[in-house]
């Protein structure tokens, strides 16, 4: 291990650009990379997990350009345990201040048989071979089983040491399918530490999923047990069920110092802008009841709640909002309120907008204010999600009206695709079937309408609604949100906004073992 770390620091590892977008309905396109890499940076994130180069060429040049802007942080790239594979992520992190290859393969018997079809001693072949490769481009490997906790311990040790042998400086145990529970985690972490002869020479690394809702409680035991790197996303993003969420493991570090030693290098007071901007991209909507980061989470209606936290807050908050970067209001803003105080809420918010996007929320800020008679936070947060992250679309819309009651809704529309305004009229169940029918005339795709969902940003009748479609194309789905004070101008970006995800989806092929 490396001696200038603190032996109770633990490194903070983000794959929210990796396996957050595996997740089904998420995917970003470059600049939504770029922005939640500087926002990680920000934070104090140790590694930026930024891709897997070798899936597609929107993957790699997505590490490449993250790997030139990022600087405090090390930027890491993801490979299976083939040379094509190495070279393609070492190519990617080229540009790299400090950059990391994140090799990996299967080394459960159910794995190794059913999946990669190899002998346990090809795959220990596999992992000197491929981090000694690794080893060619960079000082920084990191190695992975994947699978690991359903991994025989009499393997397992065999290849975490022939992986350190061979060059791995940090050594990740992930349990791929969250089939683990903290006790039995802990004492996997144990026994590599007392079985593995050369394991004081890497650093010990969890990547927990969240199948039983166990991610975080697996990667707080695994430190217990002498990890000192744990992999994780914002909001817990990530396939299936998800991952260990960065917010929780930081703020369980900040909360509990009693009940052991351990911290991050992580500015808490910038989990709620990462969180937010996450989400925002990915067009996943927080639950209200999450932890750390839920709407709810410093929320307090019970009488019994409301009268201690008037008396005094820790009777009911282990943490203070402002911790997590959740701050009261200082502006109240209005149909008056001008260029300098809309600039100031948005710094108040954790926005840093360029003079151009800035103009654009702010000109449909001044809409929104004509039509509402007070603009809260959320309203500027969720104008700056719908406005800032739509600069680049493909298909964007000119002009819509439409006619509904109890007679058949019709709606006419103006969209621009790539250029070129394209005009329809067309009538169906209600006016949001009208509408959706309008874009499938106007932009024809297989994609199927998976979800449709509405809510209120705010309370009131003249509330901003927030929507967010899902579509699914041969097997990609994507995540797609909009937000107006017009519910079905609202439908029509979050669908536009989906459809142009889509594009980006349909770039991205998914290799084989993708799932670290």
């Amino acid at each position: 291990m490396n001696k200038d770390i603190d032996t109770n620091r633990v490194i903070i590892f983000d794959t929210t650009l990796r396996d957050g977008e595996q997740s089904p309905g998420a995917s970003m396109n470059l600049e939504e990379k770029l922005r939640i890499a500087r926002v990680l940076e920000e934070m104090g994130v140790d590694v930026i997990e930024a891709g897997f180069p070798i899936a597609s060429n929107g993957d790699f040049e997505a590490v490449r350009e993250i790997s030139k802007v990022v600087t405090e942080s090390t930027v890491c790239g993801l490979s299976r345990a083939t040379r094509g594979d190495i070279e393609r992520a070492a190519e990617a992190i080229k540009p790299a201040r400090r950059g990391r290859i994140h090799t990996f393969i299967s080394t459960s018997p159910l794995h190794m048989k059913h999946k990669l079809q190899m002998e346990p001693d090809d795959v220990h072949a596999a992992v000197l071979d491929s981090v000694r490769h690794a080893r060619r481009f960079t000082e920084d490997v990191e190695w992975s089983c994947e699978d690991g906790s359903r991994t025989e311990h009499d393997f397992l040790c065999r290849c975490v040491e022939a992986a350190i042998d061979a060059g791995a400086g940090t050594i990740n145990i992930p349990d791929t399918v969250g089939y683990s529970v903290p006790d039995e985690f802990a004492g996997i972490i144990d026994m590599l530490r007392n079985r593995v002869p050369n394991i004081d020479k890497a650093i010990i690394s969890v990547h927990c999923h969240n199948d039983l809702g166990l991610a975080v409680a697996n990667s707080l035991a695994a430190v217990r047990a002498g990890a000192r790197q744990v992999e994780c996303t914002i909001n817990g993003l990530g396939e299936r069920a998800g991952n260990a969420a960065m917010e929780e493991i930081v703020m369980a570090f900040k909360t509990r110092p009693d009940h052991g030693p351990y911290f991050t290098t992580i500015r808490s007071e910038n989990i709620m802008r990462a969180s937010r901007l996450v989400s925002a991209v990915t067009g996943f909507v927080v639950q209200p009841n999450k932890a750390i980061v839920g709407a709810n989470a410093f929320a307090h209606e019970s009488g019994i709640h409301q009268d201690g936290m008037l008396k005094h807050a820790g009777t009911y908050e282990i943490m203070t909002p402002d911790s997590v970067g959740l701050t009261k209001s200082k502006l109240v803003l209005g149909k008056h309120s001008g260029r300098h105080a809309f600039r100031e809420k948005l710094t108040e918010l954790g926005y840093d907008l360029g003079d151009n996007a800035l103009s654009d929320v702010f000109s449909r800020f001044k809409a929104l204010a004509d039509a509402k008679k007070e603009v809260f936070d959320e309203d500027v947060i969720a104008l700056v999600d719908d406005a800032v992250f739509r600069v680049n679309d493909r298909v964007k819309l000119v002009s819509l009206a439409v006619e509904c009651g109890t007679r058949k809704s019709k709606a006419a529309m103006e969209l621009d695709v790539d250029g070129d305004v394209r005009g329809c009229e067309s009538a169906g169940d209600g006016p949001v079937d009208s509408v959706f029918r309008c874009i499938k005339e106007l932009f024809p795709t297989d994609a199927r309408l998976q979800l449709y969902q509405v809510h209120a940003v705010t309370g009131g009748t003249d509330a901003q609604a927030e929507v967010t479609v899902r579509l699914e194309e041969n097997g990609r789905t994507v995540n797609g949100q909009g937000a107006d004070t017009d519910t079905v101008v609202a439908s029509v970006r979050a669908y536009l906004n989906a459809l142009n995800k889509l594009m980006v989806k349909r770039e991205k092929t998914a290799p084989s073992a993708l799932s670290a």
